[in-house]
């Protein structure tokens, strides 16, 4: 049986590793180099590093984690137009993660797949509920609005050429109590591009519930990585292989 892909999704803010709470209050973690080396020792499927910090994009900060990082790679943060793209893909780094640039205009994202092939290309889309219960897409991490139906920007999304989807609930992001299931089930159902799960991990047993019961093709978690206990006391970990293939073969049961 292939094993799910299992992602520590890092934050970066000044050059910092940081966490945040429903994307709000950043506290500082640690150095994210370090971090890389340990998850290079615990052989972690992928890494993703989300820049917080500002729209520009750390080029040389980059360059040093893509030179220690041995597992894929994929980073966010201030990508705008296809030289953009062209320059992290330089720097070693195997995928863009897009968000405030997809609702600016779709042809971005046709233009990317086109010159640097769809697997390249995950489209960011984040989410929280309103008072009556719906699923509101957020940009510029969680601040704007967007008035667009996220089910069906979704398909379009696929249908422009991303290929992959990371869904984020805000609501869950760094709370520790569980995937949005609803969400993530219904945007699975509708598109055929892998789904990245994230938001909300509080244990391992979370990896398996998101790909058993929403379909996820990957599971992505940020505090559950770097936290221990309920002190939140910063600890760096990642499941090994024989925990990771206990928790899939029972999703499979």
């Amino acid at each position: 049986m292939a094993i799910p892909r299992v992602i520590p999704v890092l934050l970066l803010k000044a050059g910092g590793l940081v966490k945040t709470v429903q994307f709000k209050n950043p506290v500082y973690i640690g150095d994210p180099l370090n971090a890389v080396k340990i998850f290079n020792e615990k052989e972690a499927d992928e890494l993703i590093f989300l820049n917080i910090d500002s729209d520009s994009i750390p080029f040389d900060f980059l360059q040093e984690i893509a030179e220690e990082c041995f597992m894929p790679l994929a980073y966010g943060g201030g990508i705008k137009t296809v030289e953009d793209i062209r320059a992290v893909l330089k720097i070693g780094i195997e995928k863009v993660v897009i968000n405030s640039a997809l609702f600016e205009d779709l042809g971005f994202i046709r233009e990317a797949a086109d010159q640097f092939g769809s697997a390249t290309i995950v489209a960011s889309l984040d989410v929280k509920k309103n008072l009556f219960g719906n699923y509101e897409l957020y940009a510029s991490g969680g601040k704007v609005r967007v008035k667009k139906d996220p089910f069906a920007f979704a398909r379009e999304l696929e249908q422009a050429g991303a290929g992959e989807l990371m869904l984020q609930s805000i609501d869950r992001e760094g709370t520790m109590k569980g995937y949005d299931l609803e969400f993530i089930s219904r945007i699975s159902e509708m598109v055929n591009i892998p789904v990245i799960a994230s938001g909300g991990a509080g244990s391992t047993e979370d990896f398996g519930n998101v790909v058993r019961q929403a379909g996820a093709s990957a599971a992505a978690a940020g505090s559950l990585f770097v936290f221990h206990g309920k002190h939140r006391a910063v600890l760096i970990s990642y499941p090994d292989q024989q925990e990771l293939k206990r928790i899939f073969s029972r999703s499979s049961d």
